[in-house]
């Protein structure tokens, strides 16, 4: 029954930020007046599709992705000059459409302005971050109270935290330079710091205080692990309307910076390709998720649309951040980079991109079968 539960959960989940990722997409091209062929849920063979004025509606079977086919996107099909008698004359587009149209006929994509060409890429990002922030916005007005930076008190006999420098009223501002936006921030920080000794920014009594190699005990655990002991514990915040919206905000800054750091931590070697997870990886902290209960599994797909959000708009060939700098190039100098250009850097950054998903993936079945 679990399985089947988690399996449920996963595909809800995906599914959901797939298709609002996607919808993005949609919504912003028919904005702009671009015709789209088809909007597809998941790859490979079709399972369910109808048309629909001028747009197929397909879902596939693996659902892992999705698409819109917008024509004219590809950098080989934008150069090619449509045959004569092949298709009508498409009629003039006079600069102006409905807010979301049920058709677009005649508009390619290539053949719109570089920055509503930006617009249809960027808008699946930040659909994603629209609906991070609606789960966000849920998780915290549910929640008893409102968590501050607020230190309340101190725990255990003679904290270390408190002998060695913070008092409780002190507002965590900052730690080891990195502006804290929530209580998680700060313990994330903590935990990032090498000798179990860090750096605060508060505010106490109305004035910012830096107060310098505030020290934190440690334990081992049984794997003989060493952890730091966080001994102090904040203020909560009564629930409103303001509070609910502004504990939302900060969580969902939280959540990107968390996110983007993790990206490059990546990148400079921080952290190994060992640490990444795939779907696989992703299906199991589902199934964790689900036996705590609905709120870890909204947490969860807050951190994994925010995290698609993000990776979409990373500067790699074959996202949509590395489309967007050839864009914004276009629209500022007004001169298109060679569409041949595009497509082979395109085409090298998915197969690298396809690669780097199938050894995740193999090493996240490893880890389960040994």
């Amino acid at each position: 029954m679990t399985a089947l539960l988690t399996a449920v959960v996963a595909v809800l989940v995906f599914g959901t930020v797939v298709l609002i990722h996607e919808l993005g997409h949609f919504f912003a091209a028919r904005r702009c007046g671009i015709r789209v062929e088809e909007f597809s849920i998941g790859f490979g063979p079709a399972l369910w599709s109808r048309e629909k004025n001028g747009t197929r509606y397909s879902i596939r079977l693996f659902p892992l992705g999705g698409y819109n086919a917008m024509e004219g996107e590809e950098p080989e099909e934008a150069e090619q000059e449509p045959s004569s008698g092949s298709q009508p004359k498409a009629p003039a587009y006079d600069g102006t459409a409905p807010l979301l149209p049920a058709r677009v006929d005649g508009r390619r994509f290539h053949e719109t302005s570089p920055w509503q060409r930006f617009f249809v890429i960027a808008a699946g990002a930040l659909m994603n971050f629209a609906l991070g922030f609606v789960i966000l916005l849920v998780l915290t007005g549910s929640s008893e109270a409102v968590t501050s930076k607020v230190i309340y008190d101190f725990v255990g006999d003679n904290p270390k935290s408190q002998a060695t420098g913070l008092q409780a009223g002190d507002e965590i501002l900052a730690v080891n330079g990195h502006y804290c936006f929530t209580a998680e921030d700060v313990m994330y920080e903590l935990q990032r710091t090498s000798d179990y000794t860090a750096s605060f920014k508060v505010l106490r009594d109305g004035t910012v205080t830096t107060v310098p190699h505030v020290q934190f005990d440690t334990r081992t655990l049984e794997d003989g692990t060493t952890t730091m002991v966080l001994d102090f514990r904040v203020y909560g915040i009564e629930k409103t309307p303001r509070t609910v919206v502004h504990g939302a905000v900060r969580y969902f800054c939280y959540y990107s910076r968390v996110i983007l750091r993790g990206f490059i931590d990546l990148f400079t070697g921080r952290v190994g390709i060992n640490e990444l997870s795939g779907p696989v990886g992703v299906v199991s902290a589902v199934s964790e998720a689900v036996q705590y209960g609905w709120r870890d599994v909204l947490s969860l797909a807050a951190v994994i649309t925010v995290n698609l959000g993000i990776f979409n708009l990373l500067p790699i060939p074959g996202l949509d951040g590395f489309k967007l700098i050839f864009l914004a190039a276009e629209g500022v100098t007004h001169r298109e980079v060679p569409a041949r250009v595009q497509a082979a850097l395109n085409a090298a950054g998915m197969f690298l991109l396809l690669a780097l998903m199938v050894m995740v993936t193999l090493q996240d079945v490893a880890k389960y079968i040994l």
